[in-house]
């Protein structure tokens, strides 16, 4: 029998019991957190940016991406092209600019970048110069998409006959030797393009409530590509153009695809900032680029209508008493 001074004291008892039971609670919540964690590190990818949604993104830039979507946070591009103005098909189409061999070109070196590249940059570079708006945040569900959608193609490549893949190639083009004619390839525009891409080069917008964007896009002028862009460079634009302009029919010769890439080129369109610092090495830019500064003594206006054999020998010649 314990007397009166033996008793624990009941109040000091009760402040012991909350104590153990707060400690208890802490230690079955962070042993909770531990055994959740996993699950939550799990789900880091958002269930949204799956391939398809990477597909649809490509196909319907504007409507997803562009400058009408309800909300601001989501307007990424400045302009209302969709990537698939330019990658046919939404990239499946082989040949030039064709995005089946994504996966095998990357990771790479860019010289523009001054860096190692991969696909998630390259995504960003187009955002910000052929879209004319903003990078994709490399976390965000929209980046993801395209970037699985992008690495999808690859082994639909992989799964194409050699014949298949010889087929694809793009039709050669041999630059000529001389400065591009603007006024000829005016008369080229006005001949071949004018039909789809308008006597403005606004190009023609699609039809309906719910499709935004172009079924042809503009070459020039506020919603186009802007100065940054591959696309911006003769040499580039009259590839392409060679290869698969009129849509479909790649019936250009090489003078009137140079002539005519050297047209669309010779127009207004958005302006890109901070383009001198493209290419920290200027001896990597492209002999085609039409901004400056260059490693080298000939003239921006050569460096965007030519002649390019000059240029392309001078850097020879520097790469060879390297």
């Amino acid at each position: 029998m314990t007397t009166n001074d033996e008793r624990p004291d009941r109040r000091g008892l009760a402040a012991i019991v909350m104590v153990c039971i707060a400690v208890g609670a802490a230690v079955i919540g962070v042993t909770l957190s531990l055994v959740e964690r996993p699950a939550a590190e799990a789900r880091t990818t958002p269930v949204v940016a799956t391939e398809e949604y990477g597909r649809r993104l490509l196909r319907e830039t504007p409507e997803l991406l562009g400058q009408d979507h309800p909300d601001p946070e989501r307007r990424m591009i400045g302009n209302r092209l969709a990537c698939a103005s330019c990658h046919l098909d939404i990239g499946t189409e082989p040949g030039t600019l064709t995005l089946l061999q994504t996966t095998e070109h990357y990771p790479r070196f860019s010289g523009r970048q001054g860096t190692q590249t991969d696909i998630e940059d390259r995504i960003n570079e187009c955002m910000q110069r052929s879209m004319n708006g903003k990078p994709l945040p490399m976390d965000s569900p929209e980046m993801i998409a395209m970037a699985a959608y992008l690495r999808s193609l690859g082994s639909q490549y992989a799964a194409m006959g050699a014949s298949s893949k010889k087929a694809a190639e793009p039709a050669t083009f041999k630059t000529p030797n001389r400065r591009a004619d603007v006024v000829m390839g005016q008369v080229v525009y006005s001949t071949k393009c004018v039909a789809c891409h308008g006597n403005d080069g606004a190009g023609l917008l699609a039809t309906g409530d719910v499709r935004k964007g172009y079924l042809f896009p503009p070459l020039w002028g506020p919603d186009s590509f802007n100065d940054g862009a591959g696309m911006g460079r003769v040499l580039t634009a009259a590839r392409f153009i060679k290869a698969r302009m009129p849509l479909g029919k790649a019936e250009l010769t090489d003078d009137e695809a140079f002539d005519v890439a050297a047209f669309i080129n010779s127009k207004p369109r958005p302006e890109m900032p901070d383009l001198e610092k493209d290419y920290p090495d200027k001896s990597l830019k492209p002999i085609d680029n039409g901004y400056g500064p260059y490693a080298d003594p000939f003239p921006q206006d050569q460096h965007k209508y030519g002649p390019f054999a000059p240029i392309d020998d001078y850097y020879k010649a520097l790469k060879k008493a390297k």
